[in-house]
């Protein structure tokens, strides 16, 4: 009878969904409720006091910049470098701004171990004396207050013998322009293409390489790692391939892509062996079929601490192969560095190109006037 003081039930109602939580402000349920409430309360402290994360921006931007600057820096490096600080090393150099130290007075003694000095350094003994003797022809009209000005008018008289040799390679036409590349063993005809390629790639052309050194073993590795290095293409057949033939593929396929520049390597041979030195003829001759201008340069590379075996080299590639043009390497070692005016005096092919270091931009334009200066000191106990 008492039925309908009863309550009613209350319907069921679904459960209030939680707020969602931070991650960082979100706390364990399960754990004992002491814990729970001390973790609630260091993440409140944390986001209360956490401070906003430094701009990642900025920090990236100033690593990139720093990256940028430290790139240009590297780039600069070489540049930096002078051909004074090059060439201070050379025999050369060391010889004659000592001889102007020992010998301040200008008389015929001082003429007399200029000679000398500049034979020792491998000027030629021809040479040499040609240009002792018309110094000391001016010294006696007394066109010459002191050994200061006979420095001077030696300086003059050396950039005056290597200004003729002073022309710069130009590759613009025709396109490709093949440039087949000689030498005896061991000068550095491989980094000398490998830096080539540096070069004319950095001036914005398409460069190709031919792998044309199929006789030494990893002659053709090493071509392809500079290719890589650089991003050029090479050519290739592998060891104890034809050279004429790998050469001939090569101008096919630069021809075909349109590619500016060819660079084509060879092997190393002794000026003395007759029949390697008739395989760069034959080398001419197949490119011939293809282009009947080609190779438009047959560059000479020689190693400037060979001295005056170099003349002989040069004769016989020139009289076999055709040289157009030098280049000199190692100058910046133990070279004497006087072959440079042996070879100007005796053959005036021009010199395209000097090797003052080991990196790509170490090969340098040649510059007549840049080189004596790197050898002389400007006055007297510079």
């Amino acid at each position: 009878m008492l039925k309908f003081w009863k309550k009613k039930p209350t319907e069921p109602t679904e459960p209030a969904a939680p707020e969602p939580q931070a991650p960082e402000d979100r706390v364990d349920q399960s754990a004992d409720p002491a814990e729970a409430e001390i973790g609630a309360g260091v993440a409140e402290a944390l986001a209360e006091t956490a401070q906003p994360e430094p701009a990642a921006p900025e920090i990236e931007a100033e690593a990139e910049e720093s990256a940028v600057v430290e790139a240009a820096r590297e780039a600069e490096q070489p540049a930096r470098r002078s051909w004074r600080e090059r060439l201070s090393g050379s025999g050369f150099a060391k010889s004659l701004s000592s001889l102007f130290v020992r010998h301040p007075k200008l008389d015929d003694d001082l003429l007399d171990e200029l000679e000398t000095s500049l034979i020792t350094a491998d000027v030629g003994v021809e040479a040499s004396t040609r240009l002792v003797e018309d110094l000391r022809k001016r010294m006696h009209k007394r066109e010459f207050a002191d050994a200061g000005a006979l420095l001077k008018a030696l300086r003059a008289e050396l950039v005056a013998l290597l200004r003729p040799v002073e022309q710069p390679l130009d590759v613009a036409t025709p396109s490709p322009f093949v440039i087949l590349t000689v030498g005896i063993n061991g000068v550095g005809k491989t980094t000398t293409i490998g830096k080539l390629a540096r070069r004319y790639a950095d001036e914005g052309r398409s460069v190709m390489l031919a792998a044309g050194d199929t006789f030494r073993a990893a002659a053709v590795e090493q071509l392809k790692t500079w290719g890589e290095r650089n991003k050029v293409p090479v050519v290739s057949q592998g060891q104890d391939a034809d050279s004429a033939s790998v050469i001939f593929d090569a101008l096919q396929a630069a021809r075909s892509r349109g590619t500016q520049v060819l660079i084509a390597d060879t092997a190393g041979r002794l000026h003395t062996q007759g029949g390697l030195m008739d395989e760069l003829g034959k080398i001419g001759r197949v490119m011939k079929k293809l282009d009947a201008s080609a190779p438009h340069e047959v560059l000479m590379v020689i190693d400037g601490t060979t001295g005056q075996n170099a003349i002989s080299q040069v004769r016989q590639f020139r009289d076999t192969a055709g040289v157009t043009g030098l280049v000199v390497t190692k100058l910046d070692g133990t070279a004497k560095g006087g072959v440079m005016f042996a070879l100007a005096r005796e053959f005036g092919l021009p010199i395209r190109y000097v090797g003052l270091g080991e990196t790509a931009t170490d090969l340098r334009v040649f510059d007549a006037e840049a080189f004596v200066d790197g050898l002389l000191p400007p006055t007297i106990g510079a």
